[in-house]
């Protein structure tokens, strides 16, 4: 009943209202955004949503504050993440507030507050089978493995938790996760991986095993 029915309805009354009362910061966050990032503030890019009922994942477009710039090499080549992670951006990641527009896509449906947080799209044939579960729910703006480790667990912890969210969803979980989610963000954990600025590609279970 909960995830057929109220949780879409607590999903559009809630990003409805906070759009509505975030917007002044919205607003400032857009102006400063592209004074820092000289250009556009706005980062998308096509990821993965819920399956449909012939199992085939919609692919949509996530909204985000972009957190690096376009600084390139003398040969023209984008920089490494750690490098055009500017102030600016880290101040959003550790605040996650380069997160906030992703509001407009769950107003629209394609995510949810709570649920596996979206990937790349050219992760999914990279998945087993159980991992490919996490489609089965829409993604979400926070999830499982963002409250209890957010980048500095692995692949497979965050894999794990992506499906005992999905076999297990309830109001009473996604309310323990908002909550979590809460104090991770105020207490700044697992911002970074270890050996990263952000997070390593996926690049498929055997050699994230072997690794």
């Amino acid at each position: 009943m909960y995830i057929k029915f109220f949780k879409r309805f607590f999903d559009f009354t809630v990003s409805l209202i906070a759009l509505l009362v975030l917007s002044p910061v919205f607003l400032i966050l857009i102006v400063i955004g592209a004074i820092a990032m000289k250009g556009n503030p706005f980062f998308t890019q096509q990821r993965p949503g819920k399956k449909d009922k012939n199992g085939n994942e919609k692919i949509f477009k996530l909204i985000k504050f972009r957190t690096m710039d376009n600084r390139k090499d003398k040969e023209g080549n984008l920089l490494p993440d750690d490098v055009r992670l500017n102030k600016y951006g880290r101040i959003l990641r550790s605040t996650s507030l380069d997160e906030l527009p992703e509001l407009i896509n769950i107003l629209i449906g394609d995510m949810s507050i709570v649920g596996p947080r979206p990937l790349l799209v050219q992760y999914i044939p990279r998945y087993s089978s159980e991992q490919r579960k996490r489609h089965n729910v829409r993604p979400g703006l926070t999830g499982y493995a963002q409250a209890y480790g957010r980048n500095s667990l692995t692949w497979q912890e965050k894999f794990e938790k992506d499906v005992y969210y999905v076999n297990n969803v309830s109001l009473l979980l996604d309310i323990k996760i908002l909550f979590k989610t809460v104090s991770t963000v105020l207490c700044r954990d697992g911002i970074s991986s270890e050996t990263s600025a952000t997070m390593e590609e996926f690049k498929g279970n055997e050699i994230e095993i072997n690794a």
